[in-house]
């Protein structure tokens, strides 16, 4: 199978796994919200899950990512190694998370009045479970997709995302309140890791032939590789959650339940990238490794311009009708959210092509250079949230946001520039198109979106903001009609 042909399976099935991850998700975010809980029940549910993610950043340590670099070298190079591998990330995960969640499980009181916030003692007891079952969740997606084999990667995101929407959905209904979502959120973590974990072992650590020992060094490598990926990955936690913890600590749980909707709404618009930039990652490596830069280069590229395509309009159409959008399917009590969302739609284009550049940095082999970029702008990140949280609210905290991603994003296109030697002004002449496109469209909805009145007409003007921008991508050229056809019609 070709390069082109793997990569439009593999994308196929990761973004039908997120197609099924991020539609619970929003019917989750939807149902709680809406109906189940309120801003403030709502806001400590996710301020709960924000520091626990934070918390999770010290039982992963990189182990995950590492282990998958090493599982796409060796499954070519010495297929031998594969089971000591896999034995070895394995015991390290254990031994790190048992750590954590120990002392996690002796000072989740003393966190919880630290933070301010004492009622958020319970969650965070739950979250020793939490980290652990959600740790193994992510790894197995990892792991599949070092092995290039992202069907299985796609399935465990799909069940962990229909289990927890049952769970949750279930205990709350049950009365156990925004802790009765938490454990929803456990229990479907818990269902695709075991199905993961089960995958790995029959599938791949009984498939190869051991070597009769663990190469020498390779599990020093493992473990060497994992640290810059943890400094990546903290930076990258911190990015996503330290703002939300940080809006908890300075304001209060429902302006953390404002903001956390915003944050959610632009997860679910970027699905897609983040599963075409899960799925071209792997072949950079592979094909750095067989010296095939220009393949490299010519996917990248057309990712890059397809992913800006699409990202760049949809975000100028979100930010149009964003307050329609919150009114009508979230409901008003969220109103508040919607200056948040309409100024982290340009966070939305930014992490859209982070999605497509950070993993593959990691597997060019740069992850050091990328981890060095991420913590300087996590931690800058993290100071203007200090700042501006205090002074403007939320505003602040979007604000800090995109702005320290527009630094980050441009290290990263330099790396990959150094890496690929991008085609810089055929780049730039498509991204001129786009923004023409992306004007012509955004006037449509403008003169449409002051009309919407309910659902029924929230929706056309989303499909004359679609149908807008169909006809003139395709007008343009970045859109070739008999290639999307091929596209859709390969296996």
């Amino acid at each position: 199978m070709s390069t082109r042909s793997h990569i439009v399976r593999g994308f196929k099935a990761t973004l039908v796994a997120r197609a099924v991850f991020m539609v619970s998700s929003a019917l989750l975010m939807i149902v709680l919200a809406r109906f189940l809980l309120d801003p403030n029940s709502y806001g400590a549910l996710y301020w709960a899950i924000g520091i626990l993610a934070i918390v999770q950043l010290f039982a992963d340590v990189g182990l995950g990512k590492s282990a998958a670099r090493y599982f796409a070298e060796y499954r070519e190079k010495d297929p031998g190694q594969i089971p000591h591998l896999i034995q070895s990330t394995v015991a390290y995960k254990v031994i790190v998370i048992t750590l954590v969640a120990y002392f996690l499980l002796l000072f989740h009181d003393r966190i919880a009045a630290a933070l301010g916030e004492p009622s958020a003692a319970p969650f965070l007891a739950a979250g020793v479970i939490y980290i652990a079952v959600n740790s193994f969740n992510t790894f197995c997606q990892v792991a599949f997709q070092g092995f290039n084999h992202l069907v299985y990667s796609a399935t465990v995101q799909a069940i962990g995302g229909v289990a927890r929407l049952v769970f949750a959905v279930a205990f709350v209904l049950l009365g156990f309140g925004a802790l009765g979502a938490l454990f929803g959120y456990i229990v479907g973590y818990a269902i695709a890791a075991a199905f993961g974990l089960a995958i790995l072992y029959y599938r791949f650590y009984l498939e190869y032939n051991p070597a009769p020992e663990f190469e020498d060094g390779l599990s020093r490598r493992l473990i060497e590789y994992s640290l810059p990926l943890t400094a990546t990955r903290s930076a990258n936690v911190l990015d996503k959650q330290i703002d939300i913890v940080l809006v908890g600590v300075f304001l209060n749980p429902v302006a953390v339940g404002f903001y956390t909707i915003a944050k959610q709404i632009t997860d679910f618009v970027l699905a897609p990238a983040e599963s075409l930039g899960f799925t071209i990652s792997p072949n950079f490596g592979e094909q750095k490794a067989s010296g095939q830069l220009e393949e490299a280069r010519s996917i990248y590229e057309t990712a890059l311009t397809n992913a800006l395509l699409f990202y760049i309009p949809a975000a100028a159409g979100l930010a149009i009708v964003s307050e329609p959008f919150i009114r009508l399917v979230i409901g008003a009590d969220y109103l508040g959210a919607v200056t948040v969302l309409q100024i982290l739609c340009l966070f939305v284009v930014l992490q859209a092509i982070t999605n497509l550049t950070s993993d593959s940095l990691d597997y060019l082999g740069r992850a050091r250079a990328r981890a060095v970029a991420k913590g300087v702008t996590a931690v800058a990140n993290f100071g203007l949230n200090l700042v501006l949280i205090p002074t403007i609210g939320i505003v602040g905290a979007a604000l800090a946001t995109v702005l320290t991603h527009s630094v980050y994003v441009a290290v990263n296109l330099y790396i990959v520039h150094s890496e690929l030697s991008l085609r810089l002004e055929s780049l730039a002449r498509s991204v001129g198109t786009i923004v023409v496109i992306t004007g012509v469209m955004a006037g449509a909805v403008l003169l449409a979106t002051p009309m919407v009145s309910d659902l029924l007409m929230l929706a056309g003007v989303i499909a004359l903001g679609a149908g807008t921008w169909a006809v003139l991508a395709v007008a343009s050229g970045l859109v070739d009609l008999h290639e999307v056809r091929s596209v859709i019609a390969s296996t």
